[in-house]
C-alpha cells in the first residue's frame, strides 16, 4: 500500500495579477486616453496659434474651438469625469489666455 501522498500541484495566484483580457481592456483603454490627450493637446496649440497670430479670423477659431471642446469632452469622459454644467468651455478660457498673452506682448 502507497502511504505516500501525491505532491499538491500549486496555482498561480490569479488575484495579483489581472486575466488577459482584462489587461487587454487596460491597456487599450490607457492607449485611447493617450490618443485622446494627444488631440486635444494639438487643437489646443492650433487654437493658441491662430489666436495669437490672426485674432480677427473668428470662423478658423470657431471651427477649431468646438473641435477642441469636443476633443475635451471626449477625454473627461475617458477618464470617467462628470460633465459639470457650471464649467467654462476649454476653448473659452484658452481664447482669454490668448488674449491675455497679446496684450502683454504689445
Amino acid at each position: 500500500m502507497n502511504t505516500r501522498e501525491p505532491p499538491t500541484r500549486e496555482l498561480p495566484d490569479t488575484r495579483l495579477r489581472p486575466a488577459r483580457a482584462e489587461y487587454a481592456r487596460i491597456t487599450a483603454s490607457q492607449h485611447e486616453i493617450t490618443r485622446a490627450e494627444a488631440d486635444y493637446q494639438r487643437f489646443r496649440a492650433a487654437y493658441l496659434e491662430v489666436a495669437r497670430n490672426e485674432p480677427g479670423h473668428e470662423v478658423a477659431l470657431a471651427m477649431i474651438g468646438a473641435d477642441m471642446d469636443r476633443a475635451h469632452a471626449r477625454l473627461q469622459a475617458l477618464m470617467g469625469l462628470p460633465r459639470l454644467p457650471f464649467t467654462h468651455e476649454p476653448s473659452t478660457v484658452v481664447r482669454r489666455e490668448a488674449l491675455r498673452f497679446t496684450e502683454d506682448n504689445r
